[in-house]
Order: C-alpha cells, then sequence, then structure tokens
C-alpha cells in the first residue's frame, strides 16, 4: 500500500512540476536553498539522502537552466556553495503554490477529519521509525 501510495503522490507531482521544467529532486533542491547563504554540494547530499554524482549532476541541470549558481563559500575557497538565482526563485515559488494546490485537491479524497487523523498516525509511524533506527544504531534523517 505504501508503494502504491508514493508511485502515485509521485507521479502527480512529476506532472505538476513538469510544467516548470523540474523534476521532483530538482525541486527538493530548489525548496532549500536561498537567494544568500545557499548550501555546500555535500550538506544537500546529506539532507536529499543521494550521493554526491547524483547531487552534482541535478545542480548542473539547476545551473544550466539559470535557477542556480555556485559560489566559494567564504570559510572556505575549496568549497562551493549552491544559492538560487533570481530566476530560481521566482521558478521555485510558482512550482511551490502549484504544488500545494495539486496536494491539496488530492488529498481532497479524504475528509478534513480523516486527513487530520492520517497526519497524526503518520506522524507517530514516523516517530516510531526514527526510534528504531537509533534502536538499531543508526541516526535519523530529517
Amino acid at each position: 500500500m505504501f508503494h502504491d501510495i508514493y508511485v502515485l503522490l509521485d507521479d502527480g507531482d512529476r506532472q505538476v512540476l513538469r510544467a516548470f521544467n523540474l523534476s521532483p529532486s530538482q525541486f527538493a533542491v530548489l525548496l532549500l536553498l536561498d537567494g544568500e547563504a545557499g548550501w555546500r554540494l555535500t550538506d544537500l547530499s546529506e539532507r536529499l539522502l543521494v550521493d554526491k554524482s547524483t547531487i552534482t549532476r541535478i545542480v548542473d541541470r539547476l545551473e544550466s537552466a539559470g535557477l542556480v549558481r555556485r559560489e566559494a563559500d567564504p570559510d572556505d575557497r575549496r568549497v562551493q556553495r549552491v544559492v538560487l538565482t533570481g530566476e530560481g526563485q521566482q521558478t521555485r515559488d510558482r512550482a511551490r503554490a502549484a504544488h500545494e494546490l495539486s496536494i491539496e485537491r488530492r488529498m481532497g479524497a479524504l475528509d478534513a477529519d480523516e486527513q487530520r487523523e492520517l497526519l497524526r498516525l503518520l506522524t507517530r509511524l514516523r516517530d516510531g521509525l526514527q526510534a528504531d533506527l537509533v534502536t538499531m544504531g543508526g541516526a535519523p534523517s530529517e
């Protein structure tokens, strides 16, 4: 059931984001970035649970589209930070608004009480899964 729900949600996300020429992974990167401090590639990789070569390809595509730029880290010139461009900020904001409307529409299959109950149950499941990972010696992801 989880797999089926994931596939359906992912497909819906892809359809919405296609209008902005974004993949779900690219959208996830844009959601994390701002136009000032930015993120190091290694931090993006860890946060999104993808390897460094994958995050490099994602950032390369976003940079080619003019949505992000790489800047030298002011604290360590060997490190690059990824920041949003003005166009990236506009695209992110428009894509986020369309994505939120799409989620609201798709979640409309449940009434408000059912949505609250689902959120409560999923939060409880997430917390239990995180606690289980800690017990096994792993670190929970945010």
